[in-house]
């Protein structure tokens, strides 16, 4: 996980997605999952490039199945973007960069 991305938990899913300030893009991925590991890097990349500008976190489905389920995440990786506490975008499997890019930019 890169340094800004955090892990949400059901504890600071609130504070930290829903009262953010800033749009948050969340990966909901698992160990055991070879396309999650795909994705990781590019996730890990664009929380470098847009930090101060887009919060990231990830959200462990066999950890925190009860907020994957929330949220009707049935399949992994996917991406969540929320914008002013709402979802914005969702993003299943593993896409390019310039795919998931273009949805934050969507956002800024």
């Amino acid at each position: 996980m890169a340094e800004n991305t955090i892990e949400l938990t059901t504890d600071n899913w609130e504070t930290e997605v829903i009262k953010s300030d800033l749009p948050v893009l969340i990966d909901f991925w698992a160990v055991w999952c070879g396309p999650c590991r795909a994705v990781e890097p590019i996730v890990d990349q664009l929380s470098e490039k847009y930090a101060g500008k887009i919060k990231f976190g990830k959200v462990n489905v066999d950890d925190y199945g009860e907020l994957a389920g929330r949220h009707g995440i049935h399949s992994i990786p996917t991406l969540l973007l929320f914008n002013g506490g709402e979802v914005a975008e969702r993003i299943i499997g593993a896409v390019p960069a310039a795919t998931i890019e273009g949805a934050l930019q969507k956002l800024l």
